[in-house]
């Protein structure tokens, strides 16, 4: 797997760094290739990448509510929508939201 810097993001009056990661057609996920962005503190902030089922469509899901658990820091709120060609979430066009409520580490 390889995961290289990217250009820097801004969003708002935050700049994220950027890394995209290369999978292995070895590993089952959402598509090969997938762009995590962080914010200065280094918490997750959005996951790009390619939906390969439902018709297809490029996500942006923005990840927010991050919680500690036993050290690990995880987004608990997940809201993925359709990206634009600007590479902007579409706010109304929201295809998937997950709400975590307890996080556990063991």
């Amino acid at each position: 797997m390889e995961t290289p810097e990217t250009e820097s993001w801004r969003e708002g009056e935050e700049t994220w760094r950027v890394l995209r990661a290369y999978f292995p057609g070895s590993i089952e996920t959402h598509n090969l290739i997938q762009d995590f962005f962080f914010g200065q503190d280094l918490m997750l902030r959005r996951h790009d990448y390619g939906v390969n089922i439902a018709g297809g469509f490029a996500a942006a899901q923005l990840t927010t509510h991050h919680v500690t658990a036993n050290g690990i820091a995880v987004p608990t709120r997940r809201r993925a929508y359709t990206r634009g060609p600007d590479r902007r979430p579409i706010l109304e066009m929201l295809m998937v939201s997950i709400d975590i409520s307890e996080v556990e580490f063991e």
